[in-house]
């Protein structure tokens, strides 16, 4: 079944044959279409869209310019697991407005691009990287170093930041990368220490298509490991030489490393490592750890994005006044601003970096013999008991048969909101009774931070085989009641019979996180963990101390200070004249408006909208925006890429403030923590789901994530209309596409929220997976309640919005209900009797007035645009050439009206 737009590139290819083939020959030339994607208002950066062969490979690529033709450095943005090319876009024209020559692709088996999957192995992807750099020096205004070799920089995030360190390693044309949230050692990320992580495995083969669309031996490794629940030699070996580590002795360029705090994916130990190794090389490195990661939070694009290109401006312009920050930059959190309900972030920063065991501090741990089964509602339950041992400082407990139920720490999918609570002060974790052993400090007499891995040296013995234990140290506050995991993470270890009985040092998750006086830091040995494999069979551990707890403080990294206006101790006639000013603009602009009760009942009213983009001064990605939904309707927001619908939707949900103008939601003004955003439920990126637990599991446990009460749900109400029936009583791992895409959407229903926004809620579905997503807004919306949903399949959009928004760069193109916006056109739809020979439908196409005429799918019409004659006059010319008409009528579907609204009234 062909979609509306290989329709239209169809009929568009039929109406100039000539044209078509001179097109495709362009595309096997290697050559590409120039799009403009700027606004009016500044340089203009121009996009390159190509396919390239490499190796017999097909890449899809975009080429990003601005300005004339001088030469200029290039840097190559990879994309994360999972993506295209398509999620570094906008980062991309960053750079090229910046000055740069920039180029994205789809790494092999993701996007358009072909191939399989093969985690960056030298002899592909990395090959295919080298390549790229191939056409970037043969490019006229590419900035060359020596014939062949630009001045290149390369980065990403995830997948693509460990790209950017392989092509460092293996192409010496690379001069600066700037990896984000990526590993080291993508064989320590998945086995630490020999314990397989197999949920974030899971979730990495499920992400890339299933382990169909990987290299054989790596489907092979995957599903061998997966089914033992143990990595083997050949394993590690396997994404050992695939991995960064692999040439760490050959990356020897400027390295800014920018990784996650709550990521347990790719913990801080990974950005460590290639620290070490790339600044051991004798090149600059600077490390900044972010609050977000793998597991959520913020991922504080901007500031990274503005850092990286001032990382490049320094290394690739030569420019030494460039601020490239400082060696070692952390984000830390503190508190809720009362004032717009967000987290407190602050930076903390030395001029070295500390590595993760700067400033040790050494706190004795006792053996204590009950604790909390169960924390984070604040109510401890009984815990796991010392077995009667006489030794205070040994505990026993159990490895439970099957490994169940697991402990959890850190839950890849729903975790994000998690992790990033544990800088507030609140925590979620469980441990059951019985399944681990507990060890307590004395309240701290002063308030401590730890920035770097803590260690503690243990003695194990298990009952039988390996001993596989996941260690963690909680902050707990002063009365027992509350427990905090720092960014909800663990480390496994894996203890061999070898090992056991013999004093070993266990380092414990590299983490930032502050506790104050009065608290006592809780050591936690447990024998499960819900990430990963633990052995079935049941055993019992013992588990004695054999040193204290060793925790780093870095006391080299100083939080900045928040700054004090200069009127706070200046004249008093100039802090008069600061008030007066404050009082004129800055309360207006800070203060939250009242709510107004005109627009109580009105869902959405935004009003002379306005978002900058990063590093801009006058580049808009939404420039005076405004527009009304009312109840029961289903809107469309349309518009091309870069029209700036993300960045709408973004602010709508709060996320992002913007520059200008009022966001209402039900009369109240949206700000960062809106009370009123309870009311608002919506499916952005996905959701990830626990493959292993049901539908309904999923749901509740999502649903007491959010601390809301139970009865607050209407999980029956939002499954119903989600119609996934009797699947719910299934493991999620058995779902197809379209199921989880529904029940994605039934965690966005969860409280039935007023209104409901849905971005791309029919990407990767067929069609009849796309009829049913049809059906279930329809429904949802029935009740009188709203749904917003941005879209590229203007077919499906027709058929379920009632009313449309039409973008394009940042700006309004028009408004109203479908059938207003698509209810006249130069397009007619001629029925005839009998089908119509191609001949004579390429003699009606070159009738004078007539723009094309295209023959429909079932052979009996014909498409025919006008383009200066009128209807009778298309109808007398038919007539002379006997063709046996049966009717003639105007055809505008929304995709004609869409295009000729975007091309300015051209179709």
């Amino acid at each position: 079944m062909q979609t509306p737009d290989s329709r239209w590139r169809r009929w568009t290819r039929k109406r100039s044959r000539w044209a078509a083939a001179v097109a495709a020959l362009v595309v096997l030339a290697g050559a590409g279409t120039w799009t403009a994607v700027a606004d009016d208002h500044a340089p203009a950066v121009h996009r390159e869209d190509r396919t390239m062969r490499i190796d017999g490979v097909s890449l899809d690529t975009s080429y990003f310019t601005s300005g004339g033709s001088e030469r200029r450095p290039a840097v190559l943005i990879g994309h994360g697991f999972g993506g295209s090319k398509d999620d570094v876009r906008a980062q991309a024209e960053e750079l090229a407005g910046a000055g740069y020559a920039v180029m994205t692709w789809s790494a092999r088996g993701f996007g358009k691009s072909g191939g399989e999957i093969s985690l960056n192995a030298p002899d592909r992807e990395v090959k295919d990287v080298s390549g790229l750099i191939d056409w970037l020096a043969r490019r006229p205004e590419v900035q060359l170093d020596a014939k062949g070799d630009p001045r290149v920089g390369v980065t990403g995030a995830s997948y693509g930041g460990a790209v950017s360190l392989l092509a460092a390693g293996y192409d010496r044309r690379v001069d600066a990368i700037a990896p984000v949230i990526t590993y080291w050692n993508l064989a320590d990320a998945l086995f630490p220490d020999g314990v397989f992580k197999k949920l974030w495995a899971g979730i990495f083969v499920t992400s890339g298509g299933g382990c169909e669309k990987f290299e054989k031996q790596l489907c092979a490794m995957y599903e061998r490991v997966a089914v033992s629940g143990k990595p083997d030699a050949a394993a590690r070996a396997l994404l050992s030489e695939r991995s960064p580590s692999a040439v760490g002795d050959r990356i020897k360029v400027p390295a800014l490393i920018v990784q996650g705090q709550t990521d347990s994916l790719f913990p801080l130990g990974q950005a460590d490592a290639m620290a070490r190794t790339i600044s051991g090389n004798g090149a600059p490195v600077a490390v900044d750890w972010i609050a977000g990661g793998h597991d959520g939070g913020d991922m504080e694009s901007g500031r990274v994005e503005n850092r990286i290109g001032a990382w490049f401006d320094r290394y690739l312009k030569e420019d030494k006044g460039a601020g490239t920050g400082p060696a070692f930059r952390v984000t830390r959190t503190g508190g809720i601003d009362s004032t717009d309900g967000a987290a407190r972030r602050r930076g903390a920063s030395s001029d070295t970096y500390p590595g993760l065991s700067s400033g040790d501090r050494q706190i004795e741990l006792t053996a204590t013999s009950d604790g909390p089964g169960i924390a984070g509602a604040g109510t401890p339950a009984s815990g796991g008991r010392s077995g009667g041992s006489a030794d205070r400082r040994t505990q026993t407990f159990r490895n439970p048969a099957g490994a169940n139920p697991p402990a959890i720490s850190a839950v890849p999918g729903v975790g994000g909101g998690i992790a990033q609570l544990s800088s507030l002060g609140v925590g979620l974790s469980i441990d059951f009774p019985g399944q681990y052993a507990r060890f307590d400090s004395a309240p701290l007499d002063t308030s401590m931070r730890i920035t770097g891995s803590p260690t503690v040296r243990v003695k194990v013995t298990a009952g039988q085989g390996d001993a596989v234990l996941f260690g963690k140290v909680y902050d707990v506050s002063p009365d027992g009641k509350q427990q905090v995991l720092p960014a909800q993470l663990v480390a496994p270890y894996r203890i061999t019979p070898e090992r056991q009985n013999k004093t070993v040092e266990l380092t414990l998750p590299a983490v930032d996180h502050a506790l104050d006086a009065g608290h006592r830091l809780r050591l936690v040995l447990s024998a499960t963990d819900l990430g990963y494999a633990s052995p079935a069979e049941p055993t019992t551990y013992s588990v004695s101390l054999a040193g204290p707890l060793t925790v780093p403080t870095a006391p080299a990294v100083k939080t900045a200070s928040a700054a004090l206006p200069w009127w706070t101790w200046g004249l008093p006639a100039a802090a008069a004249v600061i008030a007066l000013a404050l009082l004129l603009t800055a309360r207006r602009r800070t203060a939250t408006p009242a709510p107004d009760p005109v627009l109580a009942e009105v869902p959405l009213q935004i009003t002379g909208l306005s978002k900058k983009y990063a590093k801009s001064a006058d580049r808009y990605a939404v420039k005076d925006l405004s527009f009304r939904v009312e109840k029961g309707q289903v809107l469309g927001l349309l518009g091309p890429n870069g029209a700036g619908k993300t960045t709408t939707l973004r602010m709508l949900m709060g996320l992002i403030t913007p520059d200008d103008g009022e966001i209402r939601v039900f009369g109240n003004a949206i700000r960062p923590g809106a009370p009123v955003l309870s009311r608002v439920g919506s499916f952005v990126e996905g959701a990830g789901f626990l493959p292993h637990l049901s539908g309904r599991a999923n749901l509740e446990l999502y649903w007491q994530a959010t601390g809301r009460p139970a009865g607050d749900s209407h999980i029956e109400e939002a499954l119903e209309i989600a119609g996934l029936g009797d699947a719910l009583a299934r493991a999620v791992r058995t779902y197809s596409q379209g199921m989880r895409q529904r029940l994605a959407i039934a965690q966005a229903m969860l409280g039935m929220p007023d209104l409901l926004i849905l971005d791309e809620p029919t990407n990767g579905l067929d069609p009849p997976q796309i009829r049913e997503m049809r059906d279930v807004m329809i429904r949802y919306a029935a009740g009188g309640r709203t749904v917003i949903v941005s879209s590229h399949l203007l077919s499906e959009v027709e058929q379920s919005c009632t009313h449309l928004v039409v973008m394009d760069r940042g700006r309004l193109v028009q408004a109203g209900p479908v059938a207003e916006i698509t209810g006249s056109g130069d397009m007619l739809l001629v029925t005839v009797a009998e089908e119509i020979a191609e001949p004579l439908v390429e003699k009606i196409a070159a009738l004078p007035g007539i723009g094309s005429a295209v023959r429909t799918d079932d052979g009996l019409g014909l498409l025919v645009r006008l383009d200066g004659a009128n209807s009778s006059r298309l109808i007398a010319e038919l007539v002379r050439l006997d063709v046996p008409l049966t009717g003639v009528g105007p055809h505008r579907r929304l995709e004609d009206a869409f295009l000729t609204l975007i091309s300015g009234g051209s179709a």
